[in-house]
């Protein structure tokens, strides 16, 4: 049976709680900083969005409300033969609550949010999406704590899922997923990054997501792509991720 399309969460959830679940390589951390980083405002992190100006020709960005990427019909939740790997799931395809949307951020999730998407004209299926996010002093450095110690149990699990609404006489979808640290290099500005691969095979198609994830001061910045089959998910663009990352910092940093 084939893997479902990716769903197109919000920065939010599919890296908020993802982050509780997926492993970090961390490099040793920029010594160019000269102050302090500080918590930025919600409309401090969206002017700290990424912009065509700041990659030049042939990229176009755009900024998009928290919460409004998301694709795909709701369905039952996914559920892993590993607890510990259950948070990764429920990042990619976060189950719809009865109201429609995805469940309120509780106290340890960001306090904002911004959500991005680029294309870049060279490369029309190499779109990066992405996000930024605000936590509160220490909660971002917290989390990369967390993460080391879950990475070895996600490496290869799998997974149950009921069938599609519209298709509840099929029988409940199992999916193999598997989880790569991908070597990384720490742009210029963070404080440390994470690079990863998750793989997900069901019958005869696989989906890949690959992400990048820069800590910068108390913020992250997340980038990702997806690939299908034979094309699977590149590597997020280094310029798009250098410059983000210079662009949240220099905002820290500013006053």
């Amino acid at each position: 049976m084939p893997v479902s399309p990716p769903r197109r969460p919000s920065a939010a959830v599919a890296v908020g709680v993802l982050l509780l679940a997926v492993g970090c390589t961390t490099v040793g951390g920029s010594a160019d900083r000269v102050r302090p980083a500080r918590e930025l405002s919600a409309a401090e992190l969206r002017a700290a969005a990424v912009a065509d100006a700041d990659l030049g020709a042939g990229y176009t960005v755009t900024v998009m409300t928290p919460g409004h990427g998301e694709t795909g019909a709701g369905g039952g939740r996914e559920v892993s033969d590993l607890p510990a790997c259950q948070p990764l799931l429920d990042a990619v395809t976060p189950a719809v609550t009865a109201g429609g949307g995805t469940p309120s951020p509780g106290p340890a999730d960001p306090y904002a949010e911004t959500d991005l998407s680029v294309a870049r004209a060279a490369d029309p299926r190499g779109g990066v999406y992405g996000g930024l996010l605000g936590y509160r002093a220490g909660r971002a450095a917290q989390l990369q704590a967390e993460l080391e110690k879950l990475f070895g149990p996600c490496a290869s699990f799998v997974s149950t899922a009921p069938p599609p609404p519209a298709e509840k006489s099929r029988k409940p979808v199992r999916t193999r997923h598997r989880l790569i640290r991908d070597d990384t290099p720490t742009p210029g500005g963070a404080d440390a990054v994470t690079g990863f691969t998750l793989t997900s095979e069901s019958g005869t198609v696989a989906l890949s997501q690959r992400a990048v994830v820069a800590r910068v001061g108390p913020a992250l910045a997340v980038l990702t792509t997806v690939g299908v089959g034979a094309e699977p998910a590149a590597a997020p663009d280094e310029r798009i991720v250098r410059q983000q990352v210079v662009k949240l910092r220099a905002a820290q940093t500013r006053g």
